[in-house]
């Protein structure tokens, strides 16, 4: 079966409709129907996010802070979610008393034993105790740490799980974001399509909500062919990041006609 027309400046790439892409060469959870049917030929594609995660919960609390909504806009490091950490705090506080106790009589042992007047084994006992309340003090600071959640990249709100002054407990949702600043065009093309197809191979993207024709390159392709269907997953990007363009839009991609 021949994959590609020659008509004029360009040719649609053909693929196959495809009902489900087996797990071979994708990854569990990515398989979607969006991106693996075909209409008049054309090979269709879908815009996702480069990076989006949902952050949960790391300790039990109230939250007290939700300065970002659904949609809004937010930088590396802004702060997320902001549990109430006053209970972390004071346990911190007293890891940090018990650990200077104890390693204060650990280091009197130790000059006791310089002059032999302790035993080997109250030095060591004492030596241990100390390092045990320091691991403490350590555990405190990931839980005050916890207290607080901060974007891992800058991006935008998809959904908040929570509200303010509810009580969350560890590995509850709270929130989910996504990266628009960088997205990506996510196509499954026949392994034919191999012969010629490389890296940063242009081709031109149609979206279907804005009507509207974007330039994109290929950035990678997938390092295995699913042999179910021989097709091949690919990853595209825009040329430039059009602002009207959103992570979950469709649309059908054409690539230049080839020899």
């Amino acid at each position: 079966m021949r994959y590609l027309w020659r008509s004029s400046a360009i040719v649609p790439v053909f693929l196959a409709a495809v009902v489900g892409v087996p797990s071979t060469g994708w990854p569990k959870g990515e398989q979607t129907a969006q991106i693996t049917r075909l209409d008049h030929g054309v090979a269709r594609g879908i815009v996702k996010a480069a990076a989006q995660a949902v952050l949960y919960a790391q300790v039990q609390g109230r939250v007290s802070m939700l300065p970002y909504k659904e949609g809004q806009r937010f930088e590396k490091g802004h702060m997320l979610v902001q549990i109430d950490c006053d209970k972390y705090q004071a346990e911190l506080a007293v890891a940090i008393a018990e650990h200077e106790a104890k390693d204060a009589v650990y280091k009197n042992n130790v000059e006791l034993g310089k002059l032999n007047a302790v035993s080997k084994v109250d030095l060591e006992t004492s030596g241990a105790e100390a390092k045990k309340a320091l691991a403490a003090i350590r555990v405190a600071t990931v839980n005050v740490r916890g207290c607080q959640i901060a974007a891992p990249f800058g991006g935008r709100v998809v959904s908040v799980m929570v509200n303010e002054h509810e009580n969350v407990f560890p590995n509850d949702k709270l929130i989910s974001l996504l990266d628009d600043t960088s997205l990506e065009i996510e196509l499954v093309l026949p392994s034919s399509s191999l012969s010629w197809l490389k890296r940063k191979s242009p081709f031109s993207f149609v979206v279907d909500e804005t009507r509207r024709s974007y330039p994109a390159r290929v950035k990678e392709i997938g390092a295995s062919v699913d042999a179910a269907s021989q097709t091949v997953k690919v990853i595209g990007v825009f040329e430039k990041l059009p602002p009207e363009v959103l992570a979950g839009m469709s649309g059908s991609a054409q690539f230049a006609e080839q020899p």
